[in-house]
């Protein structure tokens, strides 16, 4: 804070006459000495001190209101971000839920039964997010990054993965029949009692992935897939699978 400082007495006009080099510059001295006088007398009043204390007292309690009402602020950001997504519901497009769910994930909101069916979300960033009993069937999610996400009891049927990171998504009991994975990486997911019915893995990594109690893969394309943990591709066959040309 700046300390209010009183500025020294002028010197007497006699003084001050006698100082000035010339006689035509008198009256421009005459005028700052009159300046002069004008700020030593209001540097001497205590209210225009007591004026100074008041303005910074001010900014002081703006600032602590600020971060008291921090949770409100995040709360309002929230409820605006769920009312994009509620509101986008049923549309084909965007409708700027990419940047709502990316926005309630990076604070660790859960997205627990998010709907988005049929939603272009392609390119989003969902990485660790809790989106249990998800509905994102027929939802455009290409080239994302969901690596870490709970899936488990989601809906994907029909939705578009391709060359998208899956890597430890949890799918356990997921619907993702008709689903396309060809060329993401699937690397450690668990698909315990998941439906990958008629599923397009082709040339999808498979790279540790949990799939001994997988529920279906009757219809499922395995061309080119790569890293199949040992017994799962014998496996599939056996069971319904495909290896169609890549």
């Amino acid at each position: 804070m700046n300390r209010h400082s009183v500025p020294p007495r002028p010197v007497p006009w006699t003084e001050l006459k006698a100082r000035t080099p010339h006689a035509a510059l008198l009256p421009l001295f005459a005028f700052d000495w009159g300046w002069q006088w004008l700020a030593w007398l209001l540097g001497n009043w205590s209210f225009l001190l007591v004026l100074e204390y008041l303005g910074s007292f001010s900014v002081l309690i703006a600032v602590i209101f600020w971060f008291s009402e921090s949770g409100d602020r995040v709360k309002q950001r929230h409820y605006q971000a769920w009312q994009v997504i509620n509101t986008a519901q049923g549309q084909s497009g965007s409708g700027g839920r990419i940047d709502a769910l990316q926005e309630l994930n990076a604070d660790h909101v859960a997205l627990t039964g998010v709907a988005a069916a049929s939603a272009f979300l392609q390119g989003i960033r969902l990485t660790h997010a809790k989106l249990a009993r998800a509905d994102f069937s027929s939802a455009d999610l290409r080239n994302s990054d969901l690596h870490n996400a709970d899936l488990t009891w989601a809906n994907l049927h029909f939705a578009n993965l391709r060359d998208t990171n899956l890597e430890s998504v949890a799918f356990d009991h997921a619907n993702l029949s008709d689903c396309d994975f060809s060329g993401s990486d699937l690397a450690g997911a668990r698909l315990e009692h998941a439906n990958l019915m008629n599923a397009d893995l082709r040339n999808a990594n498979l790279q540790d992935i949990d799939w001994q109690h997988i529920d279906s893969v009757v219809g499922s394309d395995l061309a080119g897939v790569t890293n199949a943990p040992p017994g799962f591709v014998a496996w599939a066959l056996q069971n319904g699978a495909l290896q169609t040309h890549p």
